[in-house]
């Protein structure tokens, strides 16, 4: 993980962020092989399905339901953004959807 001072004292922001970037398809593939390694540690501490995807949504209580919410606030979003002339690059969606559900 990166050296951010966001993420300090925030062992779970991170993680939270890689779901959403995976869950809209922006993950890059190098981040999903190193999750996928410690998906075996992931589940010991979070429970889950036994994939790193499944270990952060037992972390936060995601419902099945979640994947397609983000993909829809993803979508609105970039629309939104298109509207005003602004880029929203996935890491800042991601950052954005993390601040705005999670206590930090």
């Amino acid at each position: 993980m990166e050296d951010n001072p966001r993420y300090d004292g925030k062992p779970l922001l991170k993680l939270l962020e890689f779901y959403v970037l995976w869950v809209i398809g922006e993950l890059p593939e190098e981040v999903d092989k190193s999750l996928k390694a410690i998906a075996p540690k992931l589940h010991a501490l979070y429970g889950g399905d036994g994939q790193w995807q499944g270990a952060i949504a037992a972390s936060v209580h995601f419902s099945e339901e979640i994947p397609a919410e983000i993909r829809g606030l993803w979508k609105r979003n970039l629309e939104i953004a298109r509207a005003n002339d602004v880029t929203l690059s996935p890491q800042k969606f991601a950052e954005m959807f993390a601040d705005e559900n999670f206590e930090n």
